[in-house]
């Protein structure tokens, strides 16, 4: 992926600063933004490009950011993304799960099993909350679990939603290993059970992420994070779902979400 470019396509435009804005700021989270993009680390040079932001400006941003923690400088002279962020993803992975219990409380008694929200993070899905089933046999994935993106449904959920270029671009960067006997190892597969998600409006795990364990997901609209819900169990429990009822069900707690993740993150 480009440096500029973002999960959605939009490259730099996306953080150009806005009426009433604080410019510095906006820059520094601009370049933070960029760094992320691009993997976490990048040179002087790529961000001045991307940003098209005077090299001055840059690296007296940058030396900031270092002196802080929120960035370091490699030997090699590029720059990399620092260990203050980790406090503060890990305060708001908290908030954000937070935030979609009630969503998730209302999925799980609904249906009786196990509901997730997952948030995409460069090619890795991470679990931001659940909420359990009460069956003693259930799935249970930890809260802050990271498993690549096309081996799940709430990656694959949030794929369809993107421009197909930054697509390539996840599953390059996973390399689609297989988990099961199951799972989608190839681009143009994947491609094509996209285009099925995008068709019916939810995305399945069909034992693709762990033998005997499915899963139904549906993409956040309007989350200021790349992020699914789902519900997943024991193969044989899920089977006897209607998804004709669950799927609508998910798809508006998921609007109900992402319309309050949105106004959340609203100026007041």
């Amino acid at each position: 992926m480009a440096a500029g470019q973002d999960a959605s396509g939009n490259g730099a435009d996306r953080a150009k600063p806005t009426q009433g804005g604080v410019q510095s700021v906006e820059r520094t989270f601009e370049l933070l933004e960029l760094m992320a993009d691009a993997g976490g680390e990048v040179a002087l040079s790529d961000l001045a490009e991307a940003s098209a932001l005077p090299l001055p400006t840059i690296h007296r941003i940058m030396r900031t950011l270092v002196r802080t923690g929120y960035a370091r400088q490699q030997p090699s002279r590029r720059y990399a993304l620092g260990p203050s962020l980790i406090r503060l993803g890990e305060t708001a992975s908290r908030t954000l799960g937070s935030w979609a219990r009630p969503y998730l409380a209302e999925l799980t008694e609904a249906t009786g099993e196990t509901s997730n929200m997952a948030v995409l993070d460069g090619a890795q899905i991470v679990y931001v909350s659940q909420v359990p089933s009460q069956h003693s046999m259930r799935m249970f994935t930890e809260v802050g679990r990271r498993v690549d993106a096309h081996a799940t449904a709430v990656g694959k959920a949030v794929m369809a939603t993107m421009p197909e270029d930054s697509v390539t671009q996840v599953l390059n960067r996973t390399g689609m290993h297989p988990q099961t006997e199951r799972t989608i190892t190839d681009v143009e597969s994947m491609r094509t059970e996209l285009a099925r998600i995008r068709e019916l409006g939810y995305a399945l795990d069909d034992g693709e992420q762990e033998v005997g364990v499915r899963c139904y997901a549906v993409a956040i609209p309007e989350a200021p994070a790349a992020s699914a819900i789902s519900i997943s169990g024991p193969e044989a429990r899920m089977k006897r779902i209607a998804v004709e009822d669950v799927v609508p069900l998910m798809r508006r707690l998921a609007t109900e979400l992402g319309n309050e993740l949105s106004a959340a993150g609203e100026p007041t």
